[in-house]
C-alpha cells in the first residue's frame, strides 16, 4: 500500500511540477510585476498566478520550489525595496510569500534570507502608510494564514497583537478573515503543541492558544461592546467549526461570563449569543452533556426575544439529543406567534390554542403582532421556521399539525379580510395584516408543507374554503395566487389520498368541480403570469391525479381542455411554452388512455400533434420549442407514439425539424428523443436486455442488427448524430457523442472492436477518410455537406456498421470533453497574458487587450 501511495504522490508530484517553458518565463514575469514603471497587471491575473502557486507548494513540499526558481526570492527583495509599491503588487506578495512557507523548509529558506519577518514583522508594512489600503492588510491576514502549518509558524507569530487589532478593522473582509485566523491559529496550537489532557490553569496550553484565550477573556470582561462582540463572533466560528474535547475547558473558564450578557442591555449581543449557543448545541462535546449548558440554553430562549430566540429554537428542534424540557421551551418559542394568532381570531374558550398557557407567557408575542412595524416581520420569521422543520424527513419532535393549521387559515383569513375577530388583538393584527403579501406567501408554503402531514383531516372543508376564495379573489396578486395553485395542488393530492380510504366522493367531486370553474376563469386572465401560472398548476394536477376517475371525469367537463389549447397562439412565449407542455400531459389523458373517453380521438390526436409540430419549426420564441421536444420525448418514453414504424417516422420528422433549429437546447432535446428511440429499438428488436450495454456474440445475430442500422438508418438518426458532433455549441456534440458510443457497443463488442473491417480504398472508406478529417475540424466543420462525391452515406446500412467500428468516437469523446479555454487556462498561458499585459512580450509590444 505505501509502494501504492509513494506512486501516487510522485505522479501527482510530476504532473503538477513547472514545466521548462514555464521556468523561463517565470523570470520575467517576477521582473515586470516588480517593476513600478509598469502598469499594474489584472487582478484577476495575479489571483490565478496564487492558485498555481498553491498547486505547485502542495504537492512538493520541499525547498525545490524555491532553490530552483530564485526569482520569488529576489522578486519578494524588490518589492520590499520599492519606496512606494502598488497595495495590489503588495497585497500578492504577502500572499505569495505565506503560500510558500507553508512547508516547514520553504519557511526555513525564507527566514534565512529574513524575508519574512520584513514582510509580516514591525518593519514591513505594518507601519508603513501601504497599511492604509484595505487590500493590503488582507494581504497580511491571508499570508499568516496561510504558512501556519508548522510549529516554526506559530513561534514566529510570537505577537498577535495585530491579529486582535485587525478582528475590529472597518473592512468586513479583513476583520472575518483575522476572526478565521485566530481560530485556525488556536485549533492548531492546541493540535500540534499540546502534551497532556488540557484543563483551565493557563500553564497546561500552548503558548500560542495562552495568548488568544487570554484575549478572549480580557474581551469579553472589557466595557467595549464592539470587543465583547469580536470575541463572540471568534467562539461561535470555533465552536461550529471544532468539535475537540478541549473546547468544553475553554467554554468553562467563560461560561459565567457569557451567561451574564443575557441580562446585560448596554451589550446589545443577543443574537450573537443565539448563534453561539446554536453552533454549541451542534457540537458533540455538548449535545451529550448534561447541566449548566443546557440550562443556560433553556435561559436563553427565556430571555431573549422572540425574534432572536427563533433561531435557536428551531435549531435546537433540529437536535435528535436534547432535553426533553428544554425541547418544550423551544416549541414554545417557535409556536408562541401561532398561538397568539389562534386565541386573537377566537372567543374565548373556542379553541384551546397551540400551548400550555403554564410554559407560555404571550404579553411579549401579542405586543409584537400588534406593532405595524413588526407583526409582518416576527409571523415571517416564525412561518420560514415551520417550513424548515416540516421539511425534514423525520421530525425530532411531534408538531400539533390540526392546532397549526387552524393557525394558518386564520392568518390567510387575516390577510384577505375574510374573518371578523372577535377581541380587540384580532382586530388589530387583521388591520395590520389586510393584503399582507409577504405573509400570504410564507403562510402558502407552511400550508402546502402540511399537506405531507397526518392529523389535518377534520379541517379539509375550511381549509378548501380559505384557498378557493384565494383563488377567486381579484385582489390575489400573482405571486400570491402561485403560491396558492402550488398550496392547492398538493392539498388536491392529499384530498385524492382520503377519498380513497374514506369513500368521500361527493366532497371530493364539488371540490375538484369549484377548482376547475375558478382555473377556467383563470386562463383567460389578462396578465400572463397568472395564465402562465395557470397551466403549471393544471400539469402538476394531471402528473398527480391522471390515473384518478374523479378528477379526469371532472376535468373533461370542464372547458379547461379547449381553453389550454387555445393558450398554443398567447402573445406570451413562456405561456405558449406552458400551453405546450399542459396540452402534452392532457394527451396522456384525452388520447393515450387505453379508453379515451374523447370523441374524434384519433382525429383530435393528430391535429394536436401538428400544431405542436408546427410550434416546433415555426415559432420564433426558443421556450416554446423547448417544450415541444420535450414533451414529444416524454411521449416517446411511455410508449405513446404508435407502432415501431409510426415512431420511426415521427423521430424522422421530428430530428429533421431539430437539427437546423437555433436554439442549442432544442437540439439537444432532439438527441435526448433520439436516445430513447435508440434505446426502445434496441430492446424491441431483442438485441440487449438493457439500453447500451454490450451485447455477447450469442445474443446479437446478424438479422437483427441489419434490421437495426437499417431503422436507423431510414430515420436519419446517423446523420442527425454525426451533424451534431460537430455542433458549434459543445453540450450538443458531448451528447451525440454518448449516444453513438452506445450504439456502437451494441453493433461491436469491446473484444471485436479492435479487429473491425477495414476501410480500405473503396468509395466508402474514402468517404470515412473524408469524414474522419471532417470531424477532426469539429464545429468549423458544422455545415459539412454529405451529398457530394466525398462525404459519406448516412442512410447506407453498410457504411454505417464501418463508420461506426472505423471512427475513433473515444477520442472524439475526450475532445470534446476538454475545457474550451483548457489552453488558456495553462500556466504557459497565464505568464504570456501577464507580459502581454504589462507590455514585455518581444514578440507582442502592444497591448494585447
Amino acid at each position: 500500500m505505501s509502494v501504492q501511495l509513494s506512486w501516487f504522490v510522485a505522479r501527482a508530484r510530476r504532473r503538477f511540477a513547472m514545466s521548462r517553458e514555464c521556468s523561463l518565463l517565470l523570470p520575467r514575469v517576477c521582473a515586470a510585476l516588480a517593476d513600478p514603471r509598469q502598469p499594474g497587471s489584472d487582478d484577476t491575473c495575479l489571483e490565478k498566478l496564487l492558485d498555481w502557486f498553491r498547486h505547485l507548494a502542495a504537492f512538493d513540499p520541499t525547498e525545490k520550489l524555491v532553490q530552483d526558481n530564485p526569482c520569488l526570492t529576489e522578486f519578494i527583495t524588490s518589492v520590499l525595496a520599492l519606496p512606494e509599491p502598488s497595495p495590489s503588487i503588495l497585497s500578492f506578495t504577502l500572499r505569495l510569500a505565506g503560500i510558500l512557507a507553508a512547508s516547514e523548509n520553504r519557511f526555513q529558506h525564507l527566514q534565512q534570507e529574513k524575508l519574512l519577518v520584513r514582510l509580516f514583522g514591525r518593519d514591513g508594512p505594518l507601519n508603513s502608510a501601504m497599511w492604509e489600503d484595505a487590500s493590503v492588510r488582507s494581504g497580511w491576514v491571508e499570508g499568516v494564514h496561510s504558512m501556519m502549518h508548522h510549529q516554526p509558524a506559530l513561534h514566529f507569530l510570537c505577537n498577535g497583537d495585530v491579529i486582535f487589532t485587525l478582528q475590529g478593522d472597518p473592512s468586513l473582509f479583513v476583520a472575518s478573515a483575522a476572526s478565521q485566523l485566530l481560530v485556525h491559529v488556536l485549533t492548531f496550537s492546541v493540535e500540534a503543541e499540546a502534551t497532556k489532557p488540557l484543563s483551565t490553569k493557563d500553564c497546561d496550553w500552548p503558548a500560542s492558544a495562552q495568548m488568544i484565550i487570554k484575549h478572549i477573556e480580557d474581551s469579553l470582561q472589557s466595557s467595549s461592546a464592539s470587543h465583547i462582540k469580536q470575541s463572540l463572533k471568534l467562539l461561535t466560528s470555533l465552536f461550529g467549526s471544532c468539535h475537540a474535547t478541549w473546547t468544553e475547558v475553554l467554554w468553562l473558564g467563560i461560561a459565567k461570563q457569557i451567561e451574564s450578557f443575557l441580562t446585560e442591555e448596554t451589550v446589545q449581543a443577543q443574537h450573537m449569543l443565539a448563534n453561539l449557543l446554536l453552533n454549541m448545541a451542534w457540537s458533540p462535546v455538548f449535545c451529550d452533556t448534561e447541566g449548566s449548558f443546557w440550562a443556560l440554553v433553556t435561559s436563553a430562549l427565556e430571555r431573549l426575544t422572540p425574534v432572536q430566540a427563533g433561531p435557536l429554537a428551531v435549531g435546537i428542534l433540529r437536535l435528535y439529543k436534547c432535553p426533553q424540557d428544554v425541547r418544550i421551551q423551544a416549541l414554545t418559542v417557535l409556536l408562541q406567534p401561532m398561538d397568539c394568532i389562534l386565541r386573537a381570531a377566537s372567543q374565548p374558550l373556542e379553541y384551546t390554542g397551540l400551548l400550555d398557557e403554564s410554559v407560555s407567557d404571550p404579553i411579549t408575542v401579542e405586543s409584537l403582532l400588534s406593532s405595524k412595524s413588526s407583526c409582518a416581520s416576527l409571523l415571517c420569521q416564525t412561518l420560514a421556521h415551520l417550513e424548515e422543520l416540516l421539511s425534514l424527513i423525520r421530525l425530532p419532535v411531534d408538531l400539533p399539525y390540526t392546532s397549526l393549521l387552524r393557525s394558518l387559515i386564520t392568518i390567510l383569513q387575516f390577510c384577505n379580510g375574510f374573518l371578523s375577530p372577535a377581541s380587540p388583538l384580532g382586530s388589530t393584527i387583521s388591520r395590520i395584516l389586510i393584503n399582507c403579501f409577504r405573509v400570504q406567501r410564507s403562510a402558502l408554503d407552511v400550508l402546502a408543507a402540511l399537506s405531507e402531514r397526518k392529523g389535518c383531516d377534520t379541517l379539509i372543508g375550511s381549509l378548501f374554503d380559505v384557498l378557493l376564495a384565494y383563488l377567486e379573489s381579484p385582489n390575489t396578486s400573482p405571486t400570491v395566487l402561485k403560491k396558492t395553485f402550488q398550496a392547492t395542488s398538493k392539498w388536491l393530492v392529499r384530498l385524492q389520498e382520503l377519498s380513497c380510504s374514506n369513500s368521500q366522493w361527493q366532497q371530493t367531486e364539488k371540490i375538484l368541480e369549484d377548482v376547475f370553474l375558478v382555473l377556467q376563469k383563470r386562463l383567460c386572465s389578462p396578465c400572463w403570469e397568472v395564465r402562465d401560472s395557470s397551466l403549471e398548476f393544471l400539469t402538476v394536477l394531471i402528473k398527480c391525479l391522471r390515473d384518478q376517475d374523479e378528477f379526469r371525469q371532472s376535468l373533461l367537463s370542464s372547458e379547461v381542455p379547449r381553453l389550454t389549447e387555445n393558450l398554443l397562439e398567447d402573445p406570451e412565449s413562456y405561456v405558449r411554452a406552458s400551453a405546450v407542455t399542459a396540452v402534452g400531459h392532457l394527451a396522456f389523458i384525452t388520447y393515450f388512455a387505453p379508453e379515451s373517453p374523447v370523441i374524434g380521438n384519433q382525429c383530435n390526436k393528430e391535429n394536436t400533434v401538428a400544431k405542436l409540430q408546427e410550434i416546433l419549426s415555426t415559432d420564433s420564441e426558443g421556450f416554446p420549442r423547448r417544450a415541444v421536444i420535450s414533451i414529444f420525448t416524454k411521449w416517446l418514453r411511455q410508449g405513446c407514439t404508435g407502432q415501431l414504424e409510426d415512431t420511426e417516422q415521427f423521430v424522422s420528422r421530428v430530428i429533421q425539424t431539430v437539427e437546423h433549429d437555433l436554439d442549442w437546447e432544442v437540439r439537444r432535446g432532439g438527441l435526448e428523443l433520439v436516445e430513447v428511440f435508440c434505446s426502445q429499438t434496441v430492446c424491441q428488436l431483442g438485441l440487449s436486455e438493457c439500453p447500451y450495454a454490450p451485447v455477447s456474440s450469442a445474443v446479437s445475430s446478424s438479422i437483427h442488427q441489419n434490421e437495426l442500422l437499417q431503422i436507423f438508418c431510414r430515420a436519419k438518426v446517423f446523420s442527425f448524430l454525426f451533424r451534431s458532433l460537430c455542433d458549434c455549441d459543445k453540450p450538443v456534440g458531448q451528447r451525440a457523442c454518448d449516444i453513438l458510443l452506445g450504439l456502437r457497443d451494441n453493433f461491436y463488442p469491446v473484444s471485436t472492436l479492435k479487429d473491425s473491417q477495414g476501410t480500405g480504398d473503396s468509395p466508402a472508406g474514402r468517404g470515412i477518410a473524408w469524414l474522419q478529417r471532417t470531424l477532426g475540424q469539429g464545429s468549423l466543420a458544422q455545415n459539412f455537406p454529405t451529398d457530394d462525391g466525398n462525404g459519406v452515406d448516412f442512410q447506407d446500412p453498410e457504411s454505417m456498421m464501418i463508420v461506426l467500428g472505423t471512427i475513433d468516437l473515444e477520442e472524439l469523446h475526450d475532445e470534446l470533453n476538454k475545457s474550451s479555454d483548457h489552453m488558456e487556462k495553462s500556466p504557459q498561458s497565464l505568464l504570456q497574458d501577464i507580459l502581454a499585459t504589462v507590455g514585455t512580450t518581444e514578440e507582442n509590444e502592444a497591448d494585447c487587450y
